[in-house]
């Protein structure tokens, strides 16, 4: 029985690996939407057996991010429009309660969010869009570690899949300096403990995500469904 429960759980190890290694290919557009993957090439690339691949494949399907079809090829799901609103609307309910508790009692935010934008300008003065995203995400996890409420992040990052594929898709370097722009206005107002001025400065930059998206499906109209 232990033996049992130590291959289930290296198993179950093995599958949220190969999920997150997913994730990122389709969200980095490493995988495109309509591409057609199979669970014996992903246990060949990641070096696993197809038991966790399955399981990756399931879970990444309830994240609508795979198409599985029985007894046929299972795809990178297209993008859906009505997913990206979702997804925003649920991450500027989260995100502007974040700001509000933090320019409420903002702390040393000044200085660890100057050093976080430091590091995106440097990104993207450099054009590394995969760095810049990294640091993007990293700058709005740290408002909600500093206002004390980081598994919110957690939340967010649950239901914001869609979002990314837009937003990925978008990060040139002029994308990415007004993002910046964005986040300096952000960090102003938290660190002058203004609630309004913060509440405000990220649903501007939140609201962002609806004209990325019309921009993103003139670009790549087959990328969407």
């Amino acid at each position: 029985m232990a033996t049992k429960a130590v291959l289930e759980i290296g198993e179950e190890t093995m599958a949220m690996r190969v999920v997150g290694a997913l994730r990122d290919e389709i969200v980095s557009m490493a995988l495109k939407p309509g591409d057609v993957i199979s669970e014996s090439d992903i246990a060949g690339r990641y070096g696993v057996s197809r038991q966790p691949v399955r399981e990756a494949f399931i879970r990444l399907a309830q994240q609508g991010l795979l198409l599985i079809r029985p007894k046929r090829a299972t795809v990178v799901k297209k993008i859906s429009p009505d997913g990206v609103r979702q997804s925003r609307f649920i991450r500027e309910s989260i995100e502007v309660e974040i700001v509000r508790r933090l320019a409420a009692n903002p702390g040393d935010a000044a200085t660890v969010l100057a050093e976080l934008i430091a590091e995106q300008e440097i990104a993207s003065g450099a054009g590394d869009s995969r760095r810049f995203h990294t640091l993007d995400e990293l700058f709005h996890r740290t408002l909600a570690r500093l206002a004390g409420v980081e598994y919110a992040w957690q939340l967010i990052d649950d239901h914001k899949m869609q979002l990314d594929r837009v937003r990925y898709l978008t990060l040139g370097a002029s994308s990415s300096r007004v993002a910046i722009g964005e986040h300096k206005v952000l960090a102003s107002a938290v660190a002058a403990g203004d609630v309004a001025a913060a509440e405000a400065a990220m649903r501007a930059h939140l609201a962002r995500a609806e004209v990325l998206l019309s921009q993103t499906i003139a670009d790549h109209p087959d990328y969407f469904e």
